[in-house]
């Protein structure tokens, strides 16, 4: 009871499973940990040389300097932290999150969608996923005899065909391996509304409960005459399930279905048309060659057995599970998905390698992943035994080689991604299964089914795809990339305009001015007016060229060294712009005899207006292509926005009240507007031209392309 059952197990090793930091929450907590250090050196270094200066000139440390460092001080720390960094971020995810669920993955946790941009591997789930999860029975030994079915889908209608004539009076063996299918098992078939049949359950037992209905047998008929009255269910451990029924003749017998080198273990006699004989050793391995010659026809194999059982026994498994009569084969085909042969291609070309886990047997699964291109000749295969006796640190070497996972257990998955992991990868799995939630907590991108998911599974899992389809996970990793492509720009643009306002506040004192921007405007321009922007290109569709580009690795910094270069450029651009508009103005309101109290309040306002516009501007430059292409690139949003924060900050200059709080005035002299725009653009411009290069770098690529 308690932590000794199954659940307790699955409980404990969710509970040894830690939480670990996404790649974003990574590289975010790595720049705010520098712009926190940068701001106090500036503010110490900057108070150091300003008292050091003070006396030098001879004068006094008194009250009235320390009050004004400190609010110089306080203006330096306001401008060099991003306020809205945070923020912003979120509104970039939440945007992301809202893209995918029209595609069909709901996000259960914010940070998923920037990891899923950051996938190298992606661990999935054949049946339903690579699959239609629509099983079908396509062929059948029973009776030493080899039977092909006909029809499609879940409709009860098709053809038995085999070498002789195929009936329920000549072929004894196929009616009792049909009979003890529909009774070892707990699907059903309907028929809808729409005159569609369906199964109820799960679609490998539904495929032996379709093919009884194709053959007459009437399901519900023969479970209410042969009720259940003992179950040992099916695990991936066992490989089998077995139920014990009450027989209309008043007989007892058990019926065991499961993988066919499991059932034949169990089985000392096999059945025939002409009755039943013991079994030899001949006629296992006939009956295992047919069981991996329809696996390597990509059927999944299902082995059938029964047995009598004396009618006043305490049944176990113990004693059940043994001298089992073989019934037969069922080969069943899942057809690969449409779509996912396409989507596999994609992973490839973007530099995510794509791994299979299935339950199925080795042939089939290998049969499967080479057709949506999952394998190639080479690759490894690994069953779930030799994975569970490989020790990790062996496996973790040769992880990157396999491609195709056969016979595995759910706890098998926790061991594969823990060695994706040692070695650095960015893992998503799939998994739908109560025993799946260790390995899908333990992933960077837990993938839940939101069809045939289990609660546990999904609670456990990142994200819930509403369609249960891997192509739809390749999409959530393009549009995953779209995301990080979007949080580096938004990034990179508030960093510069950080380090321009720093700039500003740092240089315009040393030519003798005042400081030209005040704490209240600094953080109305880094709270409100740079959250626009920012959110506008958040919504940026996607580079032409992002899935071209190999997946970003977890050591690799969100600002490459060369935008890094690039930032510090057009900041110290842009805080020379604003000290140039403060300084060119104030000297030409001087020169036309402005009062100096008069002129700085004019001055402030221009260097204040600059602070704002320059920042609006600005952020097309951070798109793709030449200038003309980034201003013209669709994103209404962005464009709006512009449109709306240019009209504030006219309201901010003109508006009584508003310019009395932000300590502006009226600009009423165009050579003062000619000022303003000039150097608002200024740094646009010079971007514009240059491009991606500095002025001592030639153009790079910013990253590497798959080939």
């Amino acid at each position: 009871t308690g932590m000794n059952t199954e659940f307790g197990n699955i409980a404990q090793e969710m509970l040894a499973v830690k939480s670990e930091q996404t790649p974003l929450e990574k590289r975010t907590a790595e720049i705010g940990k520098w712009l926190g250090i940068a701001s106090l050196v500036i503010c110490f270094l900057v108070a150091g040389f300003s008292v050091a200066r003070e006396l030098y000139s001879g004068g006094i440390v008194d009250l009235p300097f320390i009050i004004k460092m400190v609010m110089f001080a306080v203006a330096l720390a306001v401008a060099a932290v991003p306020e809205a960094l945070a923020a912003i971020v979120t509104g970039a995810l939440a945007i992301g999150m809202h893209q995918m669920a029209k595609n069909h993955a709901l996000i259960r946790k914010m940070p998923a969608v920037e990891t899923l941009g950051c996938t190298t591997v992606i661990c999935s789930d054949k049946t339903g996923t690579l699959t239609r999860g629509e099983m079908t029975v396509r062929r059948i030994f029973a009776g030493g005899k080899t039977i092909d079915i006909t029809g499609v889908g879940y409709a009860p209608t098709g053809e038995f065909k085999g070498t002789g004539p195929v009936g329920m009076s000549n072929t004894a063996a196929l009616h009792m391996f049909l009979k003890s299918g529909v009774l070892c098992n707990d699907s059903d078939l309907y028929e809808n509304e729409e005159k569609k049949w369906l199964i109820k359950g799960d679609p490998t037992e539904g495929s032996l409960v379709v093919v009884a209905a194709k053959a007459g047998i009437h399901i519900g008929e023969t479970r209410l005459k042969n009720p259940r009255v003992e179950e040992f269910p099916f695990s991936s451990e066992r490989k089998r399930m077995t139920t014990i029924h009450q027989m209309e003749d008043g007989k007892r017998i058990a019926c065991m279905k499961g993988a066919p080198e499991v059932l034949i273990s169990a089985c000392s006699h096999l059945m025939e048309d002409s009755g039943i004989r013991t079994i030899t050793e001949t006629d296992r391995q006939r009956i295992m060659g047919v069981s991996e010659e329809m696996a390597q026809d990509a059927l999944r194999v299902l082995g059938v057995a029964y047995r009598d059982l004396i009618e006043t026994c305490e049944c176990s498994e113990e004693s059940t599970e043994n001298n089992m009569v073989f019934l037969g084969l069922a080969g069943m085909m899942d057809p690969p998905r449409d779509e996912v042969i396409e989507a596999t291609k994609v992973c490839k070309r973007v530099g995510i390698k794509p791994v299979m886990i299935t339950g199925d047997h080795q042939l089939t699964a290998v049969a499967i992943a080479k057709e949506i291109g999952f394998y190639k000749d080479g690759d490894m295969v690994l069953n779930g035994e030799e994975l569970e006796k490989m020790p990790d640190e062996e496996f973790e070497k040769i992880v990157d080689r396999v491609t195709v996972y056969a016979r595995v257990s759910p706890m098998d998955k926790l061991k594969i991604v823990k060695a994706w992991k040692k070695r650095g990868e960015v893992v998503a799995m799939t998994g739908d299964g109560v025993n799946d939630a260790p390995a899908l907590k333990k992933a960077d991108v837990g993938i839940a089914m939101g069809r045939a998911g289990t609660q546990v599974s999904q609670e456990a899992a990142n994200i819930i795809l509403t369609d249960d389809n891997f192509s739809v996970i390749v999409k959530a990793v393009e549009e995953g990339r779209r995301v990080y492509q979007n949080l580096k720009k938004l990034i990179r643009y508030l960093i510069t305009n950080n380090i321009g306002k720093v700039v500003g506040i740092l240089v315009t004192p040393l030519f003798g001015y005042p400081v030209p921007l005040m704490p209240l405007q600094l953080l109305w321009s880094n709270v409100i007016m740079e959250s626009f922007p920012s959110i506008g290109v958040s919504t940026d569709s996607a580079d032409k060229d992002i899935m071209k580009r190999n997946p970003s690795k977890m050591s690799e910094p969100i600002i490459s060294r060369k935008h890094r270069l690039i930032m510090i450029v057009d900041g110290i651009l842009f805080g020379l712009s604003i000290a140039a508009g403060y300084i060119l103005c104030f000297e030409y309101l001087k020169a036309q005899g402005v009062n100096l109290e008069q002129a700085g309040l004019l001055a402030g306002t221009v260097s204040f207006a600059i602070t704002l516009l320059s920042p609006q501007i600005y952020v097309f430059i951070l798109r793709e292509g030449t200038i003309i292409e980034k201003f013209k690139r669709k994103n209404m949003l962005l464009k709006t926005f512009f449109v709306f924060t240019f009209l504030m900050i006219l309201a901010i200059i003109y508006v009584p009240g508003l310019n009395t709080l932000f300590t502006t005035v009226p600009v009423l002299d165009p050579i003062i507007w000619g000022i303003i725009l000039g150097f608002s653009l200024l740094t646009t411009v010079v971007r514009g031209i240059l491009g991606e290069r500095l002025f001592f770098m030639k153009n790079e690529t910013t990253q590497s392309k798959v080939e």
